[in-house]
């Protein structure tokens, strides 16, 4: 009954996305999910999240002979403005890796109203593919060198939970905002975690996944492509 159920699960999960991972048999079309040979960890195999208002199952690819996806395969890119950025953005604001991502996702998805899982890039390249569970806030909406001070105020207030009095921002309701861009050579969610440390948003609750999108890939993890109800 087991394997029934997680097959019966995985179809209705497909409806509205199509998964970019295989099937351990390709010919079977469907997954056992508690015996996938490739796993997140020991201890999981798989997890939902809410993207745009469906159900994304989350999980690794199941082929061993795949492959990352461009753009994410290249090595090379031009210095500046593509250059490598440090472990540590800023103090107290903490480096996270995938499974400390994953974590933020399942949070964001059981109704933590407190978090805000961000990719910031543009909407261009997230049309191509994101981190399921996320929401597109591109970087140059909090960049001052683009935004207005208005349209960021907005940004502050309405998504992020601070409160504005008398000139004074209130940064002590805030939202945890996990950031990511395109990977350690991008610079679009450092520039927005130091914009956000200037205004005075208070540190620990930034966080930022600087594996960014090529890390992710490398890893076969689930991807959607916004906007297009499909999983990559």
């Amino acid at each position: 009954m087991k394997r029934i159920h997680d097959v019966w699960l995985l179809s209705l999960l497909m409806g509205g996305w199509t998964a970019a991972v295989q099937a351990a048999d390709p010919s079977d079309g469907v997954f056992d999910l508690e015996r996938l040979d490739v796993r997140i960890t020991e201890s999981l195999s798989h997890l939902t999240v809410e993207h745009a208002g469906e159900s994304v199952l989350l999980m690794r690819h199941q082929d061993p002979g795949h492959t990352i996806q461009p753009p994410y395969g290249l090595t090379s890119r031009a210095c500046p403005p593509f250059c490598i950025q440090p472990m540590q953005l800023a103090p107290g604001v903490e480096t996270i890796g995938e499974l400390e991502l994953i974590g933020f996702l399942r949070r964001a998805g059981d109704g933590d109203q407190g978090v805000l899982v961000i990719d910031s890039r543009s909407a261009e390249e997230v049309a191509r593919g994101t981190i399921p569970g996320s929401v597109n806030i591109p970087y140059s909406s909090l960049d001052p060198a683009y935004a207005s001070a208005e349209q960021i105020a907005e940004l502050l207030q309405l998504e992020f939970g601070a409160a504005r009095g008398d000139g004074i921002w209130n940064f002590d309701g805030v939202k945890t905002l996990v950031f990511f861009c395109n990977g350690p050579w991008c610079g679009q969610s450092p520039t927005n975690i130091k914009a956000l440390t200037g205004m005075g948003y208070p540190a620990h609750r930034l966080k930022w996944y600087r594996g960014g999108l090529q890390a992710w890939e490398s890893l076969g993890l689930t991807t959607v492509r916004a906007g297009a109800n499909a999983a990559q």
